[in-house]
């Protein structure tokens, strides 16, 4: 396997330091009372990648785990397959700036971001992709299978994780672990897409397999967020909050299975349900 080569400060910061909120002075009007006091308020960070010495991308992000966040949007938009397509990179947290140099350059790398195309791929629900969604959106079959008890398991675990959320109110959370429910890892954004693209360079940067992991998140399940999901290649989505008509046909579509409204001991499972196992 090639080598790539990080060159960053963010990776020799303490990892328990926390950059996702600031505080900020703040006057409260409640119940008829006024109050000067100290709120914590969610980071906002704009991160550039630079590809192959080329503008890419500007990211709107919470400031933790950027070496993560880059990893994975770059595989999102179909950049990257694995980690060792990058020969190596820098960041530069102080500017605001991601330097990435491809083993192989892409000339078209730029020109296909964010492009829309209309066609429908495999199916109805494929319309309205992106171009990168196109080529990088896998069909996922087979998969892990877990009983009902493990989606309240994992969403209360992910509840009890999100410290950003509980403290700003501004942060999303999303957690990827195995069908045992092992080897959690969580992840915090101000953007859903972020934090789904932050588990993934999570994977990659690690060699770690997607194929049978399961994704909790914290926020409502759009189209956007199965898009995520199946570019990663989890066949389990789980929620607290509601779907979308789009994300449901997409997920349908992609072969993933989305399950929302995920509260004490209720549940909605909208597509393939034949992956959550219902009690006796």
């Amino acid at each position: 396997m090639s080598e790539h080569r990080e060159e960053t400060r963010e990776e020799t910061k303490p990892e328990a330091e926390n950059r996702s909120s600031i505080a900020w002075r703040t006057l409260r009007l409640s119940g008829g009372d006024i109050e000067e006091k100290e709120d914590e308020i969610a980071a906002e960070f704009p991160l550039t990648i630079r590809l192959d010495g080329e503008e890419f991308a500007t990211l709107v992000c919470s400031p933790d785990d950027l070496a993560d966040l880059v990893f994975g949007f770059l595989a999102s938009e179909g950049v990257i397959r694995e980690a060792d397509d990058i020969r190596n990179w820098s960041l530069d947290e102080q500017r605001g700036f991601a330097y990435v140099e491809l083993q192989r350059p892409q000339s078209t790398a730029k020109e296909l971001h964010s492009k829309r195309i209309i066609g429908s791929c495999c199916g109805k629900s494929r319309q309205f992709y992106f171009h990168n969604d196109a080529r990088t959106a896998r069909t996922i079959t087979g998969g892990a299978a877990i009983p009902a008890e493990r989606c309240f398991e994992l969403m209360s675990r992910l509840q009890a994780s999100s410290a950003g959320f509980h403290l700003t109110g501004g942060i999303h959370h999303a957690a990827l672990c195995d069908e045992t429910g092992d080897g959690l890892v969580v992840r915090a954004d101000i953007g859903r897409h972020n934090a789904l693209d932050k588990l993934f360079g999570h994977c990659l940067r690690r060699g770690l397999s997607t194929k049978r992991r399961i994704i909790a998140f914290s926020g409502r399940l759009s189209s956007e967020v199965v898009l995520k999901a199946a570019k990663i290649g989890c066949p389990i989505l789980l929620s607290k909050s509601a779907p979308t008509d789009l994300a449901l046909r997409l997920a349908d579509d992609l072969g993933i299975t989305c399950v929302g409204f995920i509260r004490a001991d209720s549940l909605n499972v909208y597509t393939h349900p034949q992956r959550i196992v219902m009690p006796m």
